[in-house]
């Protein structure tokens, strides 16, 4: 809903004291403009989030230690750098549970679909197989021997 959208609804309520300015609306619904993601993917991006902040979280202890000289510095930096590998390796799994679900529930239609491919093909396939039987009909009426012509 846009802005004048939304100073055009009627007032919800008026003030206590009678006549004066109606309030707005607080709070006013609008459609979400983008599907939910499916349940797995969402949760291999929540996981994958919760994992990348606490690598940068490590990550930065792990600087200030080696700054105070403290010999917490190495193991963490070590923590950092598993982090790290675990942090991508989780990235790739939101990657790899988006395409697996793309995959069994349905193409993603984009214009190199295989599924708008396949249907291209099977629909000139019907048109061909309609066009061979209306050239065997109008043989079939032609080879009737003459005797009744339609046009």
């Amino acid at each position: 809903m846009k802005t004048d959208e939304r100073r055009s609804t009627p007032a919800t309520a008026v003030p206590a004291g009678g006549g004066g300015i109606p309030r707005q609306q607080l709070w006013v619904e609008e459609p979400a403009l983008r599907r939910r993601m499916p349940d797995p993917v969402r949760t291999a991006a929540v996981r994958a989030v919760l994992i990348m902040s606490l690598t940068l979280i490590q990550a930065m202890v792990a600087f200030l230690c080696t700054l105070a000289g403290s010999w917490l510095a190495f193991p963490m930096v070590l923590g950092g750098v598993a982090g790290t590998v675990v942090a991508t390796w989780s990235v790739l799994d939101v990657w790899v549970t988006r395409q697996v679900w793309n995959q069994r529930h349905g193409v993603v239609s984009v214009p190199s679909s295989t599924a708008r491919q396949m249907r291209r093909e099977r629909r000139r396939a019907r048109a061909a197989a309609r066009a061979q039987d209306r050239r065997t009909d109008r043989i079939r009426r032609r080879g009737a021997g003459g005797l009744s012509r339609v046009a």
